[in-house]
Order: structure tokens, then sequence, then C-alpha cells
């Protein structure tokens, strides 16, 4: 089978075919062929190992010295089971499926097998295979942070970077929650921001956020370019502040941060759940969650798709079709 390796760190260029052996299931696995997958900022970050500071030596550690130690790429997918092992019952050959690998990645490959009670589940109907391979690296993230928050119904939430991949997960998932969500964006992506829940947006262009006067139940700040001591200073007493994007020193303070005052600040990784898995097909299947597309790319245009990434430009998330197309129509955005 064909797998898109990553043999060293650097610019996209880096990015190269490979053949490996085709995987066989194991007794409780499904083998699943790839449909769609997706490129996203974890990619790009272990890619360019543009990791945030103070993560550079430790990361190398942790990925790999001089090179990523799992070269094949990719965290979500979307696909048809190809074969299951001899004691897998949860699903059949033909199955429309979706999951997420996380960190073990590899899903940049046109095959792939996850454990049958592992982070995969039954495609919503109403979803292409596009869309359907995007639903998992930013609605399981939200869904881990909004956990840890205890956000509640009726609570305000400000969600900086409201338009990328996890940004656009957190709008939707808060009000799907009941929260009474504000988006800080581009002026360009307010109505957007608005289709999917949110009920005002801020455009940091022309406003800055933090000398508003508001004050919010949950900062939720998926880009980490602002000191945590700026947004805490706009909390409700007891709000927490989630740091999606932490620097080492971030991540070792934040236990503290906040505390004298009475506010909580959570960072760290999110772990990957299969129940969140399920539960986000659930969401889709009410409405109540559709993830936003970017751009599709076409399974040779590899490298491009990881430049836009790269670039910080994108509006959601960038796909790779890898094989087939799906006759399904995508979702519509959320009224």
């Amino acid at each position: 089978m064909k797998v898109i390796e990553c043999t060293r760190y650097g610019t996209p260029d880096v990015l190269q075919w490979a053949e490996r052996p085709m995987p066989r299931p194991g007794s409780h696995e499904l083998l699943v062929r790839v449909v769609a997958t997706t490129v996203n900022s974890g990619d790009w970050r272990v890619r360019a190992l543009h990791l945030p500071p103070g993560f550079g030596p430790l990361g190398r550690l942790a990925l790999g010295l001089r090179r990523p130690r799992q070269p094949v790429l990719g965290t979500e997918f979307s696909g048809v089971v190809e074969d299951t092992g001899v004691l897998a019952c949860r699903f059949r050959p033909g199955d429309r499926v979706f999951g997420f690998t996380g960190s073990r990645m590899g899903c940049h490959a046109q095959y792939l097998c996850m454990d049958e009670h592992g982070p995969v589940a039954p495609t919503p109907p109403q979803l292409g295979c596009e869309q359907a391979a995007a639903l998992c690296f930013g609605g399981s993230t939200m869904l881990h942070f909004l956990r840890r928050a205890r956000l509640a119904a009726g609570e305000k939430v400000l969600v900086i970077g409201a338009s990328g991949t996890v940004g656009s997960a957190a709008v939707q998932l808060a009000r799907s929650q009941g929260a009474r969500v504000t988006a800080v964006c581009k002026a360009a992506n307010a109505p957007l921001m608005h289709r999917l829940g949110a009920l005002h947006t801020i455009d940091p262009a022309r406003h800055d956020f933090t000398a508003l006067g508001e004050r919010y139940d949950v900062v939720v700040d998926c880009v980490g370019t602002f000191a945590p001591e700026e947004t805490l200073d706009i909390l409700t007493p007891g709000g927490r502040l989630l740091l999606l994007a932490a620097g080492l020193a971030d991540l070792l303070r934040a236990p503290w941060l906040g505390r004298s005052r009475g506010l909580r600040v959570i960072a760290g990784p999110a772990r990957e759940r299969a129940a969140d898995v399920g539960e986000l097909a659930d969401l889709t299947a009410r409405g109540a969650f559709v993830p936003v597309i970017d751009s599709v790319y076409p399974w040779s245009d590899f490298r491009l798709a990881h430049a836009r990434v790269e670039s910080r430009r994108k509006v959601g998330t960038v796909v790779l079709r890898v094989s087939g197309q799906t006759k399904q129509q995508p979702a519509p955005i959320p009224a």
C-alpha cells in the first residue's frame, strides 16, 4: 500500500511517497480502507518540529531526534471496513467508519488497523467521507477541555482563534452545552461563527478583547499568542482559562496561575477516548456539530495541503481525499 512518509524534519518537501506492506488486523481489529484523512496543526508541528515555546529538546526526545519516530503522520480518518479480525464483531466489511489515532498517528496511508473498541465509530449517514474525516481532531480536543472545565449551561465563553479546526469545534460544542459564546476571529469569518452558534464576534484587528470590559466564565485560547495573565483578567470569579497551545513554562505554571484569585488554568494534552468519538457521532446526528472544511486536496497534493496548514490562513480543516468519491452530500452548517 502507499503511505506518505516524513523522512526528516523540514518543509513540506520532506514528505515522500513510500510503499508499506498491507497491515493485517489482529483478532479484535478492523482493517480500514482510508477514503479521507486530514492535515492538521499537529501534523504540521511534527513535520516541521514547530513546537510551542520550550518544547524543542523535549519534543525531539518524544518524537525522534533526527526524524519522526512515526514517519506516517495523520491523526484522523474516515473510510470503509475492508476486513475484520476473527473475534471482531462490532463492525462488518463494507461499514463506513471514522476514527482517531491521535498521537499514534498513521492515518496518511491507504489502509490502517484499529481496535474495534478503540476510538472508531460508524460514520453518521448524513456526512460525506471528507467531513467525517474531520470530526475528531478538533471535536475530541474540545470535549476533553470542556469536560475538565465543567462547563455549565448559561455560562459565557470566549473562544480565541475561533475559525480554526479546534476553535470552530469549541464554538459549536460550547453552544451545544448551553453556553453563550463569543468568537474572536477575523471580520470575514464572523458570518460563519454566527452560523456555528456564536452570539457575538470580536475582530482582533479592530478591538482588544481584554479592554472591552466584558467578563467570561471560560476563556478558550486555541492559539497561544496571549500571555495567560492577559486573559485571566477577563475571567469572572471562579472562571477557567483553557490553554490549548501552551508553551512549556505556562504548562508548568498552570496549576498555580490564578489560584490566589479563585481562578483555574487548564492545560496539557488531550487524550483519545473511544467514548468521545461516539459522542461526536451522536452530536453530528443531532445536527449539533458539523466540522468546518477549509479545503479538500487530492491524495497526490499532500505537500500543498501541508503548505495550506502552515500558512495559518485556513478556516476549519484541510482534508486529503485518499481514494474513491463520496456520494453523500455535505451536511449543512447548523442554523
